[in-house]
């Protein structure tokens, strides 16, 4: 059978203090965010104001290279991570970078939970197939752009279910 990984509680203060998530006032979840970001209406920019109340530090990385070095300097708790973001930030024609994300992500001593945002398929099949494809790659969910913010918001929920307990703060953190 498969092991469950241990995924720490971001929630538990004293826990969250010894790792280095936060102050023991003020438990965190560090979510990356990654985005194109050359939609006005992302969906990206409506989260952080959303999940700030509740604990969730949202970084955002609006290219492969911030992304990385987002990882490299930063405990990431969940991932949010838009396959079609490029490498360099503002360049256009820039390749997706978003599989090479995943693969940094799953090679990470503990591996985030991680939502896969894409933009629509052009058939089943390739939407299928791509399903499969992240899933292999370690995605918790894959989302198809358009969708509503409740549809990421319940994939959150579920992720926290799963591999944090349940544990959501009860307090608000400023």
């Amino acid at each position: 059978m498969f092991a469950r990984r241990h995924h720490p509680n971001p929630f538990d203060t004293a826990a969250s203090t010894a790792a280095g998530w936060g102050s023991a006032t003020q438990p965190r979840l560090n979510l990356l965010l990654s985005y194109g970001g050359w939609r006005d209406d992302a969906l990206e920019r409506q989260l952080p104001p959303l999940l700030r109340p509740m604990g969730v530090h949202c970084l955002e990385a609006r290219s492969g290279s911030e992304a990385e070095a987002l990882l490299r300097r930063e405990r990431i708790h969940v991932a949010v991570v838009d396959v079609s973001v490029p490498m360099s930030d503002g360049v256009l024609g820039s390749d997706a970078v978003g599989s090479r994300i995943l693969q940094i992500l799953r090679r990470l001593d503990q591996p985030p939970p991680t939502v896969v945002v894409r933009p629509p398929q052009p058939s089943q099949r390739d939407a299928t197939r791509g399903l499969h494809a992240m899933l292999a790659e370690g995605a918790f969910a894959v989302l198809d752009r358009p969708f509503p913010v409740e549809s990421l918001l319940e994939t959150l929920r579920r992720i926290l279910q799963r591999h944090y307990a349940g544990t959501w703060p009860t307090g608000h953190a400023s």
